[in-house]
């Protein structure tokens, strides 16, 4: 196996290098290349993702900054200024064209900022139940018993027990019509700590497991329902793996920003007998596999969207690679430079709640989880003066006023900027 020392003079020999070029030189090209963050092949130029606004429906491509670099947010930030954007398209990189669109709901373009290499700013996407995104119709993604290899970043720290944080190969939702096809109809990376049938890596989670439909298994074989090799992943970015071979399968994990690969599993597929659950569906098994073809990311094949979680970038490649490879991509994934913004000081202590609302002189509706949220809308609003908050509808409204007789009863409370109207504040 490489040290992770070779494999990052490696990569900073040719620092543009991507994923799916170390994959198609080692004969393993991709099917599918999904990220928010970068370009995945050296020479891509094209875009990353689709932002549209919900002000007026209008929406517009978010590309890279240079060929094979990372994701130009200016664009983003230009065009999404006022906080009002979802993630309607994720662009497959890959000449397939298996482009990932809406299951559930999409998630809000601006929500999370984190930096790559040189503080250069991205957006990856944040997940919360209810959230999700497919393709049904593909070209190229391994069916049925063929072999393939999956890799993907995600976070450890934005994850829970529920159904299923995937990205991988799944069911036809049309042909399936939303119900789970049986053992061995999927084959995606999971990632949280779902206790399904009892199964259970080491610790507390998260897991990197495999959803093979009816079950997510962290091990296989023996290790069906317990696999203690299978460690927790409790990275701000976690780098995961999955290959499926024609008869049997690898699980690894590791941090995105540091380290290598650690093999969390590898032999036999799960075992029907022990699993419990191939019955289900109509009699299946999962050797051999009948994979679909489709793509999911955060929802289940079945269409469970309970889960949560982050992710910045995915690729599936045919066949199974090697460790050399595995070894060769997480070094390329480390040399990214995963980090997270420090969280910004509050600024919802620069505002009084004056115990009731102030109607009248709306400026703007968005969107807002908490009274932070919507204070830090107004902050970035030329001439705000105040916000009216509905928590229960998570509704915020900023103000170009306040007033001196506030009215209760409507679920609204206004927060008044205690500094006076903000100044053009907005990057």
């Amino acid at each position: 196996m490489w040290s992770l020392l070779f494999a990052l003079a490696f990569v900073a020999a040719s620092a543009a290098e991507g994923p799916c070029d170390i994959t198609t030189k080692a004969g393993n090209p991709c099917v599918a290349a999904h990220s928010t963050v970068r370009a995945l092949y050296a020479a891509y130029n094209g875009p990353l993702y689709k932002v549209t606004r919900g002000s007026d429906g209008k929406s517009t491509n978010i590309g890279v900054l240079t060929p094979g670099g990372f994701a130009n947010i200016a664009t983003h930030d230009e065009f999404c200024a006022k906080l009002d954007c979802v993630i309607s398209i994720v662009y497959d990189q890959s000449p397939e064209g298996n482009h990932l669109v809406q299951r559930h709901k999409l998630v809000e373009a601006s929500r999370h900022k984190i930096t790559v290499g040189d503080n250069i700013s991205v957006y990856g996407m944040w997940f919360d139940p209810g959230y999700g995104y497919h393709v049904d119709y593909t070209t190229g993604i391994p069916k049925d018993n063929d072999p393939e290899s999956i890799y993907a970043v995600m976070s450890g720290t934005h994850y829970n027990d529920h159904c299923c944080f995937d990205y991988g190969n799944s069911e036809n939702s049309v042909v399936a019509k939303n119900i789970s096809q049986g053992a061995g109809t999927m084959e995606a990376i999971y990632f949280g700590n779902a206790h399904w049938q009892g199964n259970t890596g080491d610790g507390d989670g998260p897991w990197v497991g495999a959803d093979l439909e009816c079950g997510m298994y962290y091990g296989g074989g023996d290790e069906t329902k317990v696999n203690n090799r299978s460690k927790s992943l409790p990275h701000e970015f976690a780098s995961l793996y999955l290959r499926g071979g024609t008869d049997g399968m690898v699980l690894k994990g590791g941090d995105a920003t540091s380290g290598d690969f650690m093999t969390m599993y590898e032999g036999a597929r799960p075992n029907c007998t022990i699993a419990g659950t191939c019955h289900r569906h109509g009699d299946h098994t999962y050797q051999p596999m009948s994979k679909k073809g489709a793509i999911i990311l955060a929802t289940g094949g079945d269409n469970s969207n309970g889960a949560m979680g982050k992710f910045y970038e995915g690729v599936m490649v045919l066949g199974g690679t090697t460790d050399a490879t595995d070894d060769a991509v997480q070094a390329n994934i480390v040399a990214v430079g995963y980090k997270n913004l420090p969280p910004p000081p509050p600024v919802l202590s620069d505002y009084t709640d004056v115990g009731g609302d102030c109607a009248g002189n709306n400026m703007e509706k968005s969107t807002a989880d908490t009274a932070e949220g919507c204070a830090e809308l107004c902050e970035m609003i030329t001439g705000c003066a105040g916000f009216s908050h509905n928590v229960d509808k998570k509704v915020c409204w900023t103000k170009s006023a306040t007033c001196s007789k506030p009215t209760t009863g409507n679920g609204f409370e206004f927060y008044r900027r205690d500094a006076g109207p903000a100044g053009s504040m907005a990057v």
